[in-house]
């Protein structure tokens, strides 16, 4: 398979990985104000990054109460992913899967030897197989971009800005001399998570579209995938909100993000599924008169 990098998705995110290490400076000088120690800062960011670097992946297998499989447990998931690795010259990720009725698919890991695909057993209901290997393509797509790890470290410095929004009040206490550091650590902690947030989503709409790209060159059918979102799309009405609660920390992530509401749609981690299915259709075009 020829592999076309995208230099637009290299492009921003490069751009992104720049604005974060400036965020991520400006943040350290906010946790040294609101601690008093720079060194204190230091340590703990480091540690927090070291961790968050090296068991990204661990960590949000947790999170999703998500467990590696074995291929004798399901053994047409792992022929598919083993088949699709090697049409897209990647070495075979790890393969999990989490009980869950919200149908979905996401990527993570820190490189492209360090993957794991994971799927709900809600998609592998809802989905026939051609569906389900567009799918898993478009997740190892986004291990070939190695999109990923930038996703993952955004992610992990908006996490960190909003604990400190939400719970930063508490360390003020009674004395008032505290008050005033505490309050700006706040404030600037706020405007770290809110650019932060506002760089995840606009990275994460490129990248979507170019995992469709990608899913559509490995498989070469890229009607399977635009099949499978719609599908994917249509079950997400039916799934209790107690469920979607549930899993939506892992928006940026998912194949199909957790939209309700006005709000979940302006902030929405990726571009409309009409889009994206338009687009795929448009390739499935061109492939046919190739």
């Amino acid at each position: 398979m020829e592999w076309k990098t995208d230099w637009g998705l290299r492009g921003r995110m490069a751009l992104t990985m720049f604005l974060l290490f400036a965020l991520y400076l400006v943040f350290i000088g906010v946790i040294a104000a609101y601690f008093g120690s720079m060194l204190f800062a230091l340590i703990m960011l480091g540690g927090f990054s070291l961790v968050q670097y090296f068991f990204s992946d661990r960590l949000t297998l947790w999170s999703m109460g998500a467990k590696e499989v074995s291929e004798e447990e399901y053994p047409e998931l792992h022929d598919a992913v083993t088949r699709l690795s090697r049409q897209a010259d990647l070495p075979k990720p790890t393969v999990a899967v989490t009980d869950s009725r919200v149908p979905n698919a996401f990527a993570t890991g820190r490189n492209q030897s360090n993957a794991v695909v994971c799927v709900t057993t809600g998609i592998m209901r809802t989905l026939d197989r051609e569906e389900l290997e567009g799918v898993l393509a478009h997740e190892l797509a986004h291990v070939k971009n190695r999109d990923v790890m930038v996703m993952t470290i955004a992610s992990f410095l908006s996490t960190l800005a909003f604990i400190v929004v939400r719970w930063g009040w508490l360390f003020g206490g009674g004395d008032s001399r505290n008050q005033a550091p505490v309050w700006v650590a706040i404030l600037v902690s706020l405007l770290v998570w809110i650019i932060s947030f506002l760089l995840i989503r606009a990275l994460s709409r490129y990248r979507e579209y170019t995992a469709d790209r990608g899913a559509a060159m490995i498989t070469g059918k890229p009607s399977a995938l635009a099949s499978a979102l719609m599908k994917i799309s249509g079950q997400m009405d039916k799934v209790p909100k107690e469920d979607l609660r549930e899993q939506a920390e892992m928006n940026a992530f998912f194949i199909i993000p957790i939209n309700r509401g006005f709000i979940g749609r302006i902030a929405s981690t990726h571009p409309p599924t009409e889009k994206r299915i338009e687009r795929l259709r448009d390739l499935e075009r061109e492939l046919e008169t190739a």
